[in-house]
């Protein structure tokens, strides 16, 4: 059997794509230099918090020897190889020197999602043992009340209003204080302000013995059973994951591409194919930290003229429907690759109307580092379709019942292999197992791939709500609404949604003689859940669908919402 039989998609990759990329055998770090070493003038970084404040430039050079300081730093404060830093920051230099910094001592950085309450914090830092918290100084109240139930000992907190130039600084601070975004930070010897740190500490910390095999991050995702777990990805898992989206883009620059950095940095989406690939390239990030309003993300089109622009399809959809987008120049031919959707072949041809750009569609999990799939950027693509193995990864569908491999056509459950695949999850051989064998990676997605190699995704991972983006898991959010004083059960289900394609919708059967309303229901679930987590509709049942040993059919509920006209099983 020849490669082409094995790989079919590589025939259709487009000309200048290799076959195959080898899993560079570096660390992170030593990527970084080798980027600042051939390129210390190029602008590495531009934060941008909107049009009416300055966009301030850190160079590749700057930005290595702000992670040196910072490592230097953590060093001093006691932070060693192997110990875990949290960072919860949005799109910010700061998030990329903690990143950076944390790794040059061996240490492995955690992303934490922003957008966490205080009980999601405290769930994620406990089970990661994370005991250094680098944070925005808005989130720092939320840390004040679970502290005493964490290991963390030290907090960094980052003031974000230092990237920019007096007067615009005093300018910016004044707005967030009004806002009310400015808390106090209280001098307490297990509290350091960030910039202070660079400030004082030298680009001199000590060496750390450094293996491209050793684990360079705990990225918490769902998994394919719906339980938060970290996945341990090495310094090779990311380090080639950057090798092969670099390659999916033939026409890249070295020195010469701008990023539009919207998808979030702590997501494994954004970290890729905004840092990773950014620095790999000796690209310009823009790093947007509030893509809300949209026109912040217009301007930055307009203003920066991005050659990659990596999102989502409800954030491409935005901006097509933008009541003002006729007023911003967008014809930037930008190179976009879609992920964390499905990408309605309509909004495509909108959006590249509007821009004179390309936008496709990818694929991949945060257990693979992520990207494994993705449709060809200027070559041949299949709208509808998740494309073509990336290069150096392997794809197949099997029986779900026997495993066995099954041929073009069938449907089945997606299996990849290759340099990207995690190492496992932090702490949990069990579920490790589960998912790994012989080296493949259970997706838990079902699909089938053609006699071409196009893959195709059928349904999503059982129960998993995709809300622009965002996984939500039901479960996570039913032990909330049972939390209710006047909540007896509980069922979450994804639905349909014009805008964010699901969106969670919650099925709630009340007390005996106890009321709620709607209103009351979502009230509650914001005080223990992100934003994206909160049911955007609540329907109250007398009774809920359940099998004969007592589940719950959340697929009813599902069937019920996608075909409403059908009557009630």
């Amino acid at each position: 059997m020849t490669a082409a039989d094995e790989r079919p998609w590589v025939r259709h990759y487009e000309e200048g794509v290799p076959s195959t990329v080898a899993a560079p055998d570096v660390t992170l770090p030593e990527l970084l230099d080798r980027t600042a070493a051939r390129a210390p003038d190029r602008p590495a970084l531009r934060f941008y918090l909107g049009a009416r404040l300055p966009a301030p430039t850190l160079t590749y050079a700057g930005l290595r020897e702000r992670t040196l300081r910072f490592a230097t730093a953590l060093f001093q404060l006691g932070v060693r190889k192997g110990d875990r830093v949290a960072i919860m920051l949005p799109n910010c230099p700061e998030f990329v020197v903690a990143f950076y910094g944390a790794l040059r001592i061996g240490a492995i950085p955690v992303n934490t999602n922003p957008m966490y309450v205080a009980r999601e914090m405290r769930e994620q830092l406990g089970d990661s043992g994370s005991e250094t918290l680098v944070l925005l100084d808005q989130f720092f109240p939320r840390l004040r009340e679970i502290h005493a139930a964490t290991r963390v000992r030290r907090a960094i907190v980052v003031d974000v209003t230092e990237n920019l130039p007096w007067p615009a600084r005093a300018l910016a601070r004044l707005a967030l204080r009004r806002r009310g975004e400015r808390p106090r930070v209280p001098a307490e010897t297990d509290v350091s302000l960030f910039h202070e740190l660079l400030r004082e500490y030298p680009p001199t910390p000590p060496g750390a013995s450094l293996q491209p095999g050793d684990v360079a991050l705990l990225q918490y995702t769902g998994g394919t059973t719906g339980t938060p777990k970290g996945a341990m990805l090495t310094h090779r898992n990311l380090a080639a994951n950057a090798a092969q989206a670099r390659s999916w883009f033939p026409r890249l620059r070295d020195g010469h591409e701008v990023i539009l950095g919207v998808v979030p940095l702590f997501h494994a989406y954004g970290l890729l194919s905004v840092l990773l690939l950014g620095v790999s390239a000796a690209a310009e990030m823009i790093l947007v930290p509030r893509p809300r309003p949209l026109d912040t993300v217009l301007e930055a089109l307009h203003r920066f003229r991005p050659t990659l622009f990596p999102g989502v399809p409800t954030l491409y959809s935005g901006l097509v429907d933008h009541p003002r987008v006729s007023q911003y120049d967008l014809r930037t031919g930008t190179q976009c690759l879609s992920g964390a959707a499905s990408l309605p072949a309509s909004l495509v041809e909108r959006f590249e109307a509007l821009t004179g750009g390309r936008l496709v569609e990818g694929y991949g999990l945060t257990e693979t580092s992520p990207l494994t799939h993705g449709n060809p950027i200027h070559g041949e693509r299949r709208v509808g379709t998740i494309g073509l193995p990336v290069p150096g990864t392997d794809a197949r569908i099997v029986d779900l019942a026997t495993g066995a491999t099954l041929p073009p056509g069938r449907e089945g459950e997606l299996e990849v292999r290759g340099p990207q695949v995690m190492l496992g999850y932090w702490n949990r051989p069990a579920e490790t197992a589960e998912v790994l064998r012989d080296g493949w990676l259970r997706t838990g997605d079902i699909a089938r791939m053609d006699e071409d190699g196009w893959f195709y995704v059928v349904d999503r991972r059982k129960d998993m709500i995709d809300a622009s983006g965002f996984k939500v898991f039901p479960r996570e959010v039913e032990e909330v609404l049972l939390m209710h004083p006047a909540v007896r059960e509980a069922v979450v289900a994804g639905v349909p949604d014009a805008y964010r394609g699901e969106t969670v919708k919650a099925f709630v059967v009340l007390r005996p003689g106890a009321q709620a309303s709607a209103e009351e229901i979502v009230g509650f679930c914001r005080l223990h859940l992100a934003a994206f987590k909160v049911p955007r509709q609540v329907a109250f049942r007398e009774e809920l669908p359940k099998s004969m040993v007592g589940k719950y059919l959340r697929r009813v509920l599902v069937e019920e919402e996608r075909a409403p006209e059908a009557p009630a099983p």
